[in-house]
């Protein structure tokens, strides 16, 4: 993997990485039309991608894998994201509750914790398009990139 991969290789490690920003395009695409529905497509594309292709060279291979495991982790963040979301929510809801507190109240927290979230949700599709696109272009130049933050499932 020290010499650079030929152009065909360099093309399907770099579509690794991009198909899973195709993927959430869709699903932003499904819900955007009222079809509330998750799919782990961030994850199925690569791997499909992947999966396919790996025998053809070492590199697409590693770039694969590299995309699989950032995808991976992404969606166990995104997940643990939303459930402690949910916990907040519903302790907040709870502390509500034992002191009888206004609808106001109720409100002003429920408004805090969905701009807490929405941000938190940009922050990571912005990452997300930063990463993604950044190890793409590596990919295709034939340089090592490692995605920061990412838990290694597949070696």
């Amino acid at each position: 993997m020290r010499e650079k991969p030929k152009q065909q290789i360099r093309v399907w490690a770099m579509f690794c990485h991009l198909s899973a920003l195709f993927a959430w395009m869709l699903l932003f695409f499904l819900v955007f039309l009222g079809i509330p529905l998750y799919l782990p497509l961030n994850i199925l594309f690569p791997l499909i991608i992947w999966r396919f292709n790996k025998f053809k060279s070492p590199w697409i291979d590693f770039q694969g894998k590299e995309a699989l495991n950032f995808q991976i982790s992404l969606t166990m963040y995104i997940l643990i994201v939303i459930i402690l979301s949910l916990l907040i929510m519903l302790t907040m809801f709870g502390i509500a509750l034992i002191n009888n507190s206004t609808g106001q109240e109720i409100k002003t927290v429920l408004d805090i914790l969905l701009l807490l979230w929405l941000g938190l949700t940009a922050l990571m599709i912005i990452l997300q398009l930063f990463l993604v696109n950044f190890a793409a272009m590596k990919a295709y130049k034939g340089k090592h990139y490692r995605y920061p933050v990412t838990i290694r499932f597949l070696r």
